[in-house]
């Protein structure tokens, strides 16, 4: 199994705190590894998190669902979080969305990805459309729209958020990293 839920990571409370601290930081046009953009695979704002200080309490808490993640799903060798916590905005006035791809890269710290783990910080009724959807190949998992709840899966896996049509999704996203998959 290469996929994980998580039903309450965060309460509604703690999801609008990280929206705030993730505001500390102008966001920036969301791209592709190496820092490319392309609007018509990826139409984001992100916001980088210091793992540190007011947010420590956020990375904590991941490293835990991770850790949980890994004993009963993955099994991989996770060594280390060696990328700061993003925070995504997919807005529909800029057509918010993000096509299949993968987490895994050539980058020299993409290429170490081994899970990765993604939480809905908006309520539900926020929104319309920014499904986080994971292929498994012969059909598509949609990941919980519950505000709080994460959605773990293997790097390497193909995923997507369709467009938002209709409001504002904020999504937190980690990595976890280790020797590269042989």
């Amino acid at each position: 199994m290469f996929t994980y839920s998580h039903d309450a990571l965060f309460t509604r409370k703690d999801c609008d705190e990280i929206v705030r601290l993730s505001q500390a930081d102008t966001p920036d046009s969301g791209g592709l590894l190496g820092g490319q953009q392309h609007g018509n695979i990826r139409r984001a704002r992100i916001s980088w998190m210091d793992d540190g200080g007011p947010a420590a309490w956020v990375l904590d808490r991941v490293v835990g669902a991770v850790a949980k993640a890994n004993r009963d799903a993955f099994d991989f060798d996770i060594t280390e979080f060696r990328e700061k916590l993003q925070v995504a905005i997919y807005d529909e006035n800029e057509e918010g969305h993000y096509d299949w791809h993968s987490d895994i890269g050539d980058g020299p710290i993409a290429q170490f990805r081994k899970a990765t783990i993604v939480t809905q910080l908006s309520a539900p009724e926020a929104y319309e459309g920014g499904a986080l959807e994971i292929s498994l190949g012969h059909h598509t998992l949609t990941a919980s729209r519950n505000q709080g709840s994460a959605t773990l899966f293997a790097s390497f896996m193909l995923h997507r958020v369709v467009p938002v049509t209709k409001g504002v999704r904020c999504s937190l996203t980690c990595w976890s990293h280790g020797p590269r998959f042989r």
